[in-house]
């Protein structure tokens, strides 16, 4: 067997629109694809044994045991590996259970391997582990199981926003607030555009940078809760081993030594009493900071308080990891027996962390003499960290309903005196049930980015949603984070769509982010130069904190190669659905590349709306999956798709007796003629009236936006090479003219063709080119219709040929005239700048001549230089004055 093929979807895909993370692999079978599960000796009991567990996958069967069924039965080793790779996951903590395995359609044994994921560098992993444990399964090889699963469990911890983070994401999550993960870390957005907020870890945007400095100094921390009266521990801040003796002298043990901006409890040594341990303690704080802390250490237990925006949340006693001995068994069997409790894991898999040694654990059991074959007393408390982490195999039990009043007004206070608006508060007190002062209790230190972990996981207590007020601080009730996207997908149209509405939106007042075929546009300005049509560019927009207002292009590559970036939208606009990039990406029909635009629409909100086109009836036939809205466009109001939806109340834009008009239910307003609109020249060209429609009907859907601010976009939208690069691009030149176009498939050349069909120029050359990777009959077809409306043909190629010789794309394009006219003038120039140089000095006078762009930045910039050339030739030549 071997794998072609891994991709990561990340967002709503053709698979599944509400699993985006998806793992798609393309996987061939070779000789396995004569080999189904029950022509392979012993295969089910090998499976078994090794998956015990995979008896709950059901399968389509639908009941637990369901897929051994269809293992017994007979299925094919793509769906083996489906479920291989699901169960690994699970087995590493990571819960997964939605697959797919289809065959790709190209040819026998290639399959399309689906399955969700949690990590995707765990998904990437499971994906590649589950072909070889299959591989092996079926040569009934030896297979260590186990490593793969302890991988999955590291790449899962590396990777996976810690419990804090992660709790916090899943909060807003919860509300409807999108979130971007913005590098490998904990550094979050929340939000879209202009609303967003950001967290790293338990610090948020909102958060006091000075606050945060300070509660990095714990002596600056201390001398300002002193002067507070809050109760803190008497201590020093030393540099010196000197400084430390005098410590040791002033204060007196039991100590507290710990660096001056450590966190974690990196560097500190607690309970100090003797100047050997204190000596080793100071060296072990010096190698985390200069500065190091000397302080009384207090005695009681470890408690820690959590307040979020000034208000007290929760408290929780902290224990660190320990054993309790029997008087029987040594340090080392008590470990082990206490990480077989259910509730540790490794990492953050569980409540629990599983305790393992480390130089801590040796320097502590050292300390006390002991070592892992020691055999402590019955009952005796063998601590084996210094501090109470539960990333270190720690406890936490809440208390939060057991604090004491006066101790809730001084964890606030402590807050507001710092300047945390999320703060965690080190307490060493008996209990927290009396006031702290009152019973010689102490604030050890003031944390910014504090963990959640104790509190929403405790081993004991109530478990407290700790992300909750983080939530509430950051988005107050009411507000999502979101801004309004409009998502534009079809075949033909999407870009002057996207562009077109744009422009109405920005004469709206709104701080409009694009993206286009072409690149990604803030508030009018290039920022991306290129094909900005995938998930990367749309987050470009999503991220920007100056834009309220997004309008996405979506087109068919990046759905497929990593899906969208957004979970929802307010609005979707499907332009049409024409045979395109068939054969390309597993689509082999048009049928199948409805359904990759369709993933757009089913992303919008129950409460927003799908913009349908009524004359495309693939892209009508969408309207049957959808939960939200339905809005319609036609280029015929007397469509019976348009007044059946009408006559039941229904929105629509259509074209009727020169005018763009929006029909609401009975009613009919008339936004503009055509003809006054300077994007359809005057009513010719009649894609682009067609363009018009869905863009008026998505802004006139937003209450803010008027008829008349649509009205005067729309006169404002003037066509350029600057403003509507490679669509529809007039370049006059001294006596011919150069008509620039993306029209790179029938659909879109038939549509140009229309236009410039309606043009009056004596002669019309075109010069057209074929895609590589397109099908032959599409590349006959482009000439085909070319033979039909020029009077002349020029054929070059793209600067990329896609997989196929330049010689094979232009033996189709001729194949295509020939069928069409065999005696029409043609003319080979393969390289596209020496085809617009031939033409510049060999034009015929009045022709003109149309240009199919491929780069269209690149052939726009060569007509420009053509068009310097003329004037500054006429220039040189004209009689000096």
């Amino acid at each position: 067997m071997r794998i072609d093929e891994i991709k990561v979807l990340k967002g709503p895909n053709y698979w599944s629109v509400r699993r985006g993370k998806l793992i798609q692999m393309k996987i061939d079978l070779e000789e396995m694809e004569q080999k189904p599960t029950n022509h392979i000796h012993g295969f089910l009991e090998r499976l078994s044994a090794m998956f015990p567990s995979m008896y709950e996958h059901r399968c389509s069967v639908g009941s637990p045991g369901g897929f051994f069924q269809r293992v017994e039965e007979g299925t094919w080793m793509g769906h083996v590996i489906e479920h291989v790779a699901l169960e690994l996951q699970s087995l590493a903590g990571m819960e997964c259970g939605f697959g797919r395995t289809r065959s790709t359609g190209n040819k026998d044994g290639e399959y399309y391997v689906v399955f969700n994921y949690m990590e995707e560098d765990a998904g990437v992993y499971a994906a590649r582990a589950a072909v070889r444990i299959c591989q092996a399964l079926a040569d009934a090889a030896p297979y260590l199981l186990e490593e793969d699963i302890q991988r999955l469990r590291e790449i899962r911890e590396n990777t996976r926003l810690g419990p804090s983070t992660g709790c916090i994401v899943e909060e807003a999550a919860k509300r409807g607030i999108p979130y971007i993960r913005l590098n490998k870390q904990s550094l979050v957005q929340l939000g879209y555009g202009i609303h967003q907020k950001r967290i790293r870890a338990t610090i948020a945007s909102t958060t006091s940078n000075i606050a945060v400095d300070i509660a990095c100094d714990k002596e600056e921390t201390k001398m300002l809760l002193e002067a507070a009266e809050i109760p803190v521990p008497r201590g020093t801040v030393v540099r010196t081993v000197e400084g430390l003796q005098d410590a040791i002298k002033k204060f007196g043990y039991p100590l507290v030594i710990k660096p001056i901006d450590g966190n974690h409890g990196k560097g500190n040594t607690t309970n100090i009493m003797n100047d050997e341990t204190a000596l080793k303690a100071f060296e072990a704080a010096k190698s985390y900071s200069r500065s190091v802390i000397v302080e009384k250490f207090i005695t009681g237990f470890d408690f820690r308080a959590l307040v979020v925006n000034y208000k007290f949340i929760c408290a929780a006693l902290r224990t660190p990891a320990s054993v309790i001995g029997d008087g029987v068994h040594n340090i080392q069997w008590l470990i082990d027996e206490t990480n077989k409790d259910p509730r540790r894991g490794f990492g953050h898999e569980k409540v629990l962390t599983q305790i393992t040694i480390d130089d801590f654990t040796w320097k502590m059991l050292n300390d006390k003499g002991y070592t892992l074959e020691t055999v402590p007393g019955k009952n005796e408390l063998v601590l084996l960290k210094p501090t109470a982490n539960l990333s270190t195999g720690g406890t936490s039990e809440d208390v939060t309903d057991e604090v004491h009043p006066a101790n809730v007004f001084m964890f606030e206070r402590i807050a507001r005196i710092i300047g945390l608006d999320i703060c965690g508060i080190d307490i060493m007190v008996q209990d927290l049930r009396s006031p702290i002062n009152e019973i010689g209790g102490a604030i050890l230190e003031v944390n910014a980015a504090p963990g959640f972990r104790m509190h929403i996981e405790p081993a004991q207590g109530l478990p407290r949603n700790a992300a909750e007020p983080v939530i509430d601080m950051l988005f107050p009730k009411g507000s999502s984070g979101r801004i309004p996207i409009i998502a534009v997908t079809g075949t033909n149209g999407k870009t002057t769509t996207t562009r077109l509405t744009a422009h109405i939106a920005k004469s709206a007042g709104k701080k409009v982010g694009y993206t286009t075929s072409d690149g990604v546009y803030i508030q009018n300005q290039l920022m991306m130069k290129g094909d900005c049509t995938g998930p990367v560019s749309a987050q470009f927009v999503l991220k920007d904190p100056t834009v309220d207002f997004a309008i996405l292009e979506c087109a068919r590559g990046g759905i497929l190669k990593s899906g969208l970036a957004f979970q929802n939208c307010d609005v979707a606009i499907v332009t049409n659905v024409a045979a395109d990039h068939i054969g390309l990406g597993g689509i082999n029909t048009v049928e199948q590349m409805a359904k990759v635009k369709a993933v757009v629409p089913e992303t919008v909100f129950p409460h927003g709306y799908a913009i349908l086109n009524a004359d495309d009836d693939l892209v009508y036939a969408m309207e049957k999956n959808l939960s939200c809205n339905i809005a319609l466009f036609s280029m015929d109001e007397e469509n019976p798709r348009i007044k059946e939806h009408c006559k039941n109340g229904g929105l629509a834009t259509v074209f009727e007796n020169g005018y763009i008009s929006l029909l609401k239910g009975t009613w009919k307003v008339r936004v503009m003629a055509v003809k006054d609109i300077p994007l359809t020249f005057e009513g010719k060209a009649v894609h682009n009236i067609a363009n018009c429609l869905p863009a008026v009907m998505a802004t006139y859907l937003y209450r803010d936006i008027t008829i008349e601010d649509i009205r005067s976009a729309l006169l404002s939208f003037v066509p350029s090479s600057h403003l509507t690069p490679g669509r529809l691009n007039f370049f006059q030149f001294k006596d011919f003219t150069f008509l620039a176009d993306f029209a790179h498939n029938p659909h879109g050349l038939k549509l140009l063709c229309d236009f410039v069909s309606k043009l009056d120029y004596p002669k019309k050359v075109g010069v057209i080119s074929g895609t590589g990777d397109r099908r032959d009959e599409d590349i006959r077809e482009l000439g085909a219709i070319s033979a039909a409306y020029f009077d002349e043909i020029i054929i070059r190629c793209d600067k990329n040929l896609r997989g196929r010789t330049a010689e094979e794309i232009i033996g189709l394009l001729e194949e295509g005239i020939r069928e069409v006219n065999p005696s029409i003038p043609t003319m080979v120039i393969p390289n596209e700048d020496q085809a617009l140089e031939w033409i510049y000095a060999n034009h015929t006078p009045g022709a003109l001549y149309t240009v199919m762009c491929d780069v269209v930045a690149g052939a726009l910039d060569k007509i420009r230089e053509l068009r310097e050339r003329e004037i500054a030739n006429a220039e040189l030549s004209s009689p000096a004055k």
